[in-house]
C-alpha cells in the first residue's frame, strides 16, 4: 500500500509545479516519475493526442523506455494505446502472456527486460488527451488501491493541464501541446549534441540538461533550443569539461 504521507508529498508537487513559470514538459517528466515512484516502478512514459488526435511521445523516465514507447506508436499496439483508444486503466499485464494481444509490441518489452506493465488513461470525464505507461520488471497484480491512486493522480495531472492559468479555450490547449512537441523535438537534438560533447550517455545528457535549466531558472525548451541554435547563451552547459578533452 502507498505511504499516506508519501502520497500527499506527491498531490502537493503537483499543485505547486502550476506556477507562473509553468513548464509543460517538466511537468509531464514530474509526472511519470512521481506516479512511477508510488508504485516503486521505475520505468515510466507518457503519451499525449497531437491536435489530430495521433499519440506522441512526451516524457519518459529513461532512454530504454523511451525507445520502447516510440516502438509502440510505430506498431500501432501496446497497452497505453489501448488504454488511450477505450478510455480505461490496464492494470497488471503479464508481458510474457500478452503476445496474443499484442504480438508485436509484447516481445519488444520482454527483450528490453520488463515483464509487466499498468497503463493509465489521463482523462477528464469523457475526454481522452494521453495515457501513461508504468513498467515493471516482475510480474505482480498491482493492489486495487494503488491503482485507484495512480489513476487519481493522473486525473488531477489532467485537470491541472485543462484549468491551467493560460489556457482559455479547448484549442488553446491543442496549441500548447503542439508547442511541447516541438519542445520534444528541440530537446531530443540538445540530448544528442551534449551527449557527443561530453562523452556520455543520453540519459546524463538529459541529466546536465535538466540542472543547467533549473540552476539558471529558464525552461528545458528554451535550453535545449539555445543547444543547438544558440550555444553562447548555455557555454556552461555545451563547453567540455577536462575528461573529454
Amino acid at each position: 500500500m502507498i505511504a499516506a504521507d508519501r502520497l500527499a508529498q506527491v498531490f502537493v508537487e503537483v499543485a505547486d509545479s502550476l506556477t507562473d513559470d509553468f513548464d509543460l514538459i517538466e511537468f509531464l517528466q514530474m509526472l511519470t516519475a512521481r506516479s512511477s515512484d508510488l508504485l516503486e516502478i521505475r520505468a515510466a512514459g507518457l503519451l499525449f493526442a497531437d491536435r489530430r488526435g495521433r499519440l506522441q511521445l512526451m516524457a519518459a523516465s529513461d532512454e530504454r523506455t523511451q525507445m520502447l514507447e516510440l516502438f509502440q506508436l510505430q506498431a500501432r499496439e501496446g497497452p497505453c494505446l489501448d488504454c488511450y483508444t477505450e478510455g480505461r486503466a490496464i492494470v497488471g499485464a503479464d508481458l510474457m502472456q500478452s503476445a496474443d494481444r499484442w504480438p508485436r509490441f509484447a516481445p519488444r518489452a520482454v527483450e528490453s527486460g520488463f515483464r509487466a506493465v499498468h497503463a493509465f488513461p489521463l482523462r477528464l470525464r469523457q475526454e481522452v488527451i494521453g495515457a501513461m505507461n508504468l513498467f515493471g520488471t516482475d510480474v505482480g497484480a498491482l493492489d486495487p488501491a494503488d491503482a485507484r491512486v495512480v489513476q487519481a493522480l493522473a486525473d488531477v495531472a489532467t485537470i491541472a493541464l485543462l484549468q491551467e492559468r493560460t489556457i482559455r479555450r479547448g484549442e488553446v490547449l491543442t496549441e500548447q501541446l503542439q508547442g511541447a512537441l516541438n519542445s520534444r523535438i528541440a530537446i531530443e537534438q540538445a540530448k544528442g549534441a551534449i551527449a557527443q560533447i561530453h562523452g556520455c550517455t543520453i540519459d546524463e545528457a538529459f541529466e546536465r540538461l535538466r540542472r543547467f535549466a533549473r540552476d539558471t531558472g529558464r525552461p528545458l525548451s528554451e535550453v535545449a533550443h539555445d543547444v543547438t541554435t544558440d550555444p553562447a547563451r548555455v557555454a556552461g552547459l555545451v563547453a567540455p569539461t577536462e575528461e573529454t578533452l
